[in-house]
């Protein structure tokens, strides 16, 4: 019984330190990026993580009102961009998966075993031909030509959630709807679409979140700086005011506080959409 409970502080107690440790790692980094840019140049370089002392305003407020940078310009092409990519993805996922996890047919296997070669072809292998067809397609410096790759390298990982999801909905919840009169998309509309806010709101928020702090994509296919995301706007920033790491850190507090703020405003369902699957029966 001793060496029972032994083990289990044991146990309690790595836990414990190794959340201690992702507390710090996340957190020291969050805490210098917002205090610094409450911080002048002096005291960023004499004390950067100490408290400010005095705090100095005019860094924030310069950005929101826009005498330093573009962030709101920024801010609307990543919004922009965010909001495509999780349409896409929620509309082609929705009815791919719904049609793999559904709908047997012959090559119900092959399509998503094709699909899943996704994983093993990364965004870095693909883009000369990638910036090749966009260019053929006229989609450069245009959302569509960031939205477009986005949503299909994201569709791989987001197809799997969405078909174990609906795989794992009662056969007799089917049935139960073909004798009431419905179809295949009756019983996606009604019935599937309303069991699915919990994975459908993982899927929208991990490609919110995927996009939002994507760089390379919008780096390939955006030439004008009006197009520019808040990635892409925090490297242009610091090319700008390399010396002034109070604005930097200020800079990427204010890119990261938008996709924080959705995360936390949707984490339950994020964690019922992982953990929770879909009604058993």
């Amino acid at each position: 019984m001793k060496s029972m409970k032994r083990k289990k502080i044991l146990v309690d107690t790595g836990k414990y330190l190794i959340c201690a440790a992702m507390l710090l790692m996340i957190g020291v980094p969050l805490y210098i990026s917002v205090m610094g840019g409450f911080k002048s140049v002096g005291q960023l370089r004499a004390e950067p993580i100490g408290f400010p002392d005095p705090f100095e305003w005019s860094q924030y407020g310069n950005m929101l009102v826009g005498k330093t940078g573009k962030f709101w310009s920024q801010l609307l092409n990543s919004v922009i961009i965010a909001a495509g990519t999780v349409g896409v993805v929620l509309v082609v996922g929705t009815f791919a998966g719904y049609a793999l996890a559904r709908i047997k047919f012959r090559l119900n296997k092959a399509i998503y075993a094709y699909f899943q070669l996704g994983f093993f072809f990364p965004l870095a292998v693909a883009i000369l031909p990638l910036y090749l067809q966009l260019r053929k397609m006229g989609l450069i410096d245009k959302y569509f030509g960031v939205i477009l790759p986005q949503a299909a390298f994201g569709l791989v990982m987001m197809l799997m959630l969405l078909r174990g999801f609906f795989k794992a909905i009662p056969n007799e919840l089917e049935e139960a709807a073909a004798i009431d009169g419905y179809g295949r998309f009756g019983f996606l509309f009604n019935i599937v679409l309303p069991l699915s806010t919990p994975i459908l709101a993982t899927v929208s928020v991990l490609t919110l979140v995927n996009s939002w702090n994507n760089f390379f994509t919008p780096l390939l296919v955006f030439n004008a700086e009006k197009r520019y995301t808040l990635p892409m706007g925090v490297m242009n920033f610091m090319g700008q005011y390399a010396a002034d790491w109070n604005l930097i850190l200020a800079f990427l507090t204010l890119a990261m506080v938008p996709a924080v703020i959705i995360y936390i405003l949707c984490q339950k369902y994020i964690v019922a959409g992982l953990t929770g699957g879909a009604i058993k029966g």
